[in-house]
């Protein structure tokens, strides 16, 4: 039975209205907030379920700390690194943020689809009834040291007759549904509530990161067709499958691109920083023609400014670089099959997250997946600033994307807005889980 339990408690934008939002991306790396206008959108071609228009207001960036592979470490130091980045938010956006929608990747996220069904008698499919169904998922769900991230309707069945995409109004002896189920542990989202608490913020919603890197990165027919999204973030690596237009699995594997940077560091003899910057402007997956002959400074660590730099070929890089990647993307692959997602992900992967940039990284993709692969960039957002337009930061977009489809999920309209303790985030979202299933 769960004791504790997340679903998105947050409401859609209503159509004509215009919102305010901040989201908060808390990484292991870097520490990114928004601030944005939802406008509505004019009659037009849009993607799927983009009733707004996002237009960025304020924007903040830093560097991570005291958060590590997505879970909070040091409390102090988290608290100190979000509010520097929300204030430089504020700033530029001239407002005082209250409340955040924040993501997490801690916590060994996972995902299951359950299936349930309920009695209608021959009546009509009403909103009662899809929620009876809903909250029949409970009695085989998850674990109680585990929390719901998010409960997603993936399809109805009336009667036995799949494909159902909306059963209200319809007529039918039974009402059936499957559900993803993302789950991630409950001690990991207590400790993020708890920093942000610390910030003085308030948490509108938490998204899993796979979910809204895929809301970012996706257009329409890749996400009814079948597709998996790979974020290679900093410490982790997210992955998420698409199917009918619906999150049908999501995944994380603890290894990323701050990884690739430690190998340079330890293997080359040099700092962090200067490692990272030789990942960056030099790093690749794929041996070029002149990997061999092009030589690239490398500044030992303890080297002083009057100490010439050693000349290493590029190719040294790459022989360091890519064995991680390879390891990653086998990761990747070995969890798909042992779940049977490489089957429902269709014939196409989008990579996406800072370490996708990565020279060759699609084309080694490929061949070890045996799949289409493409790099992954937010799209739909308008007014990010030049350096946010990248991969790196396809979650943060992703969330500014979340309130325009968060109305598929289950929330409690009639709860307050407390934080921690027992009436808190944590305890209060997810109580129509717990409120009729005992």
């Amino acid at each position: 039975m769960i004791t504790d339990a997340m679903t998105a408690r947050l409401r859609p934008v209503q159509p004509g209205k215009t919102s305010l939002v901040t989201v908060l991306d808390v990484g292991s790396t870097k520490i990114a907030c928004a601030i944005a206008r939802l406008v509505p959108r004019p009659e037009g071609k849009a993607l799927r379920d983009r009733t707004h228009i996002v237009e960025i207001i304020g924007f903040g960036y830093g560097p991570s700390a005291g958060v590590k592979s997505g879970v909070i470490s040091d409390l102090a130091k988290a608290e100190h690194a979000i509010r520097a980045v929300v204030g430089m938010a504020e700033r530029s956006a001239g407002v005082t943020v209250e409340s955040v929608i924040v993501n997490v990747t801690a916590g060994r996220l996972s995902s299951e689809t359950f299936s349930a069904s309920v009695s209608l008698a021959g009546t009509e499919v009403e909103k009662g009834d899809v929620w009876r169904v809903l909250q029949a998922v409970n009695e085989r769900s998850v674990r109680a040291e585990r929390s719901v991230v998010h409960a997603l309707p993936i399809s109805y069945a009336l009667d036995g007759q799949k494909g159902v995409s909306n059963p209200l109004g319809m007529v039918g002896d039974q009402l059936g549904i499957d559900v993803s189920v993302i789950t991630a542990e409950t001690l990991a989202m207590r400790n993020i509530e708890l920093v942000l608490n610390r910030c003085h913020l308030q948490v509108e919603a938490i998204v899993a990161t796979p979910y809204a890197s895929g809301l970012a990165t996706l257009v329409d027919d890749e996400a009814k067709l079948g597709v998996a999204v790979v974020d290679f973030g900093g410490a982790t690596t997210t992955v998420s499958v698409f199917n009918h237009g619906r999150l049908v699995y999501a995944d994380a594997i603890a290894i990323g691109g701050h990884h690739l940077t430690l190998d340079l560091a330890r293997q080359l003899s040099v700092g962090v920083e200067d490692a990272e910057r030789l990942k960056t402007f030099f790093g690749g997956v794929l041996p070029g023609l002149t990997d061999e002959r092009d030589l690239v400074p490398v500044s030992p660590v303890g080297s002083g400014s009057e100490d010439v730099p050693l000349q290493i070929p590029r190719a040294t890089l790459t022989r360091i670089i890519r064995p991680r990647i390879e390891e990653i993307l086998t990761a990747v692959r070995d969890r798909m099959q042992a779940t049977g997602m490489m089957d429902v992900c269709g014939r196409r992967f989008v990579l996406t997250g800072g370490a996708s940039e990565l020279t060759g990284l699609p084309e080694l993709a490929r061949r070890m997946l045996a799949r289409n692969v493409r790099a992954g960039r937010p799209v739909g957002v308008s007014g990010l600033p030049q350096l946010a337009k990248g991969p790196a930061f396809s979650a943060i977009t992703g969330m500014l994307v979340y309130p325009q489809v968060c109305g598929i999920e289950y929330s409690d309209p009639h709860r307050g807005r407390k934080l921690t303790g027992t009436d808190g985030y944590l305890s209060r979202v997810g109580n129509w889980l717990r409120s009729g299933f005992a």
